[in-house]
């Protein structure tokens, strides 16, 4: 192996690895590991450094260096990664619209999680991804200059690039004020409804039109998930998934930080995802039935078990929504949310990959660099939420500000005030 290339790979692991100490450090708020740490600063240290290792090449070799890809399958696992990273940040609109547009108080405490959720998800998993996967990254920039006007892509690029300038308008205030820049904050607050509803816009056209991407392959994608209708399954699909991490953001951040949603939140939020699960159920049920799609189970012995497994922690999921309606917990809602983001993540998995092995013939297997470049991804994702709750106002009117929600005070960025914990849990009832 080239010399030179080595010594690329070597320092984009030092730098990785270095990275990934001072974010252990940040986190821990020390500069050595603590009493049992030390795995953990090891394993994030492991992750980058290999995610480092693996990018050096893929960048100065290309993508048949590092991927199983072929001209038969082109779009692999990172492909894969877009699609769902941009499905787990559709809690960001969703959320915004329901607070600064319909004036959903009660839904208040959910926003700034779900925007740094979508923020991340569209910035790493989506973006990040993107920028790795595509064989000239540095003509990233072609669809701004170069406009194809008939193509689904280019709607997707230039929605995704507009919402992400939405993404940051609307967490800006909370960096500003954990600065003490109230007024700034303050400021941007004020154009903060015309951004929200140019991102509830945005987020709706490049959702469905995700979906959209897979109906010029009718003949190649089995019947059980193509349908004309897969930007609304794709839509859909993407609300529960978006508003299910919020309610698992929150759980993991309140077990791991000590700070969290208030349940009577959760449990609101909880019928949110059973309504919009119930209806992408109903329609694809309806859909497949009268396409006639449902014999096809029985044709591919993999591909027909991957339905039943997506379906079956749809139906479980929604049917633990609904079982307890009068006498539901947050365990109930957390365990909802963690079958909606496996079903949802396996029915995308399915579109992009396993429907369409049976006709094209490949043998297309992520290799182990494509999945430490993802594990990376999702790791520096989940540092840096991690790093945002522990050192921002992320959770202020969330469990453990009470008193400042019972006083009715709120931030500069705030739509309105929180109002009292008996109001919250009112509105939420």
């Amino acid at each position: 192996m080239d010399s030179g290339l080595l010594l690329l790979q070597a320092g984009a692991a030092a730098v990785m690895a270095g990275l990934a100490l001072v974010a252990s450090a940040l986190l821990a708020g020390r500069r050595t590991p603590g009493p049992g740490q030390a795995p953990a600063w090891g394993l994030l240290v492991a992750i980058w450094a290999l995610g480092g290792w693996v990018l050096a090449e893929r960048y100065a070799r290309g993508l048949g260096a590092v991927t199983g890809l072929s001209d038969t399958f082109p779009w692999g696992i990172w492909k894969f990664n877009v699609l769902c990273g941009i499905a787990c940040g559709a809690g960001g609109f969703t959320m915004a619209g329901t607070v600064y547009i319909f004036r959903a108080k009660p839904y208040y405490p959910c926003l700034r999680p779900a925007i740094l959720t979508a923020y991340l998800g569209y910035a790493l998993l989506g973006c990040g991804s993107l920028m790795v996967d595509i064989g000239r990254p540095l003509n990233f920039w072609s669809p701004v200059v170069h406009w194809q006007h008939r193509s689904v892509l280019f709607e997707i690029f230039w929605c995704i690039l507009l919402y992400t300038g939405v993404l940051t308008v609307e967490f800006a205030p909370v960096v500003l004020e954990r600065f003490g820049w109230k007024r700034t904050a303050h400021t941007i607050h004020r154009f903060t409804i015309p951004f929200v509803i140019g991102g509830v816009i945005f987020s709706t056209l490049h959702q469905s039109s995700l979906g959209s991407l897979y109906l010029i392959v009718p003949q190649k994608l089995m019947p059980l998930w193509y349908s004309p209708l897969l930007p609304v399954f794709f839509f859909l699909s993407a609300i529960s998934v978006g508003l299910s991490m919020v309610v698992i953001v929150a759980a993991l951040s309140r077990r791991f930080l000590g700070k969290g949603l208030d349940d009577a939140v959760v449990l609101s939020l909880g019928k949110f995802v059973a309504v919009v699960l119930l209806l992408f159920l109903g329609v694809r049920a309806v859909d497949g039935t009268m396409r006639g799609a449902w014999s096809a189970i029985f044709d591919h012995p993999l591909q027909g078990t991957l339905f039943l497994l997506e379906s079956g922690a749809l139906v479980a999921a929604a049917f633990t929504l609904l079982a307890r309606m009068g006498n539901r917990k947050p365990g109930d809602v957390l365990a909802a949310a963690i079958l909606v983001f496996f079903g949802v993540m396996l029915h995308r998995l399915n579109v992009a990959w396993f429907g369409l092995l049976p006709v094209l013939g490949s043998d297309y297997v992520p290799t182990w660099k494509e999945v430490s470049v993802t594990v990376m991804l999702v790791s520096v994702a989940v540092v840096l939420f991690s790093l945002a709750a522990k050192h921002l106002p992320l959770f202020e009117h969330g469990e453990g500000h009470g008193a400042a929600a019972a006083a009715g005070a709120s931030s500069p960025a705030d739509p309105a005030p929180a109002g009292k914990p008996e109001e919250v849990r009112a509105g939420a009832a």
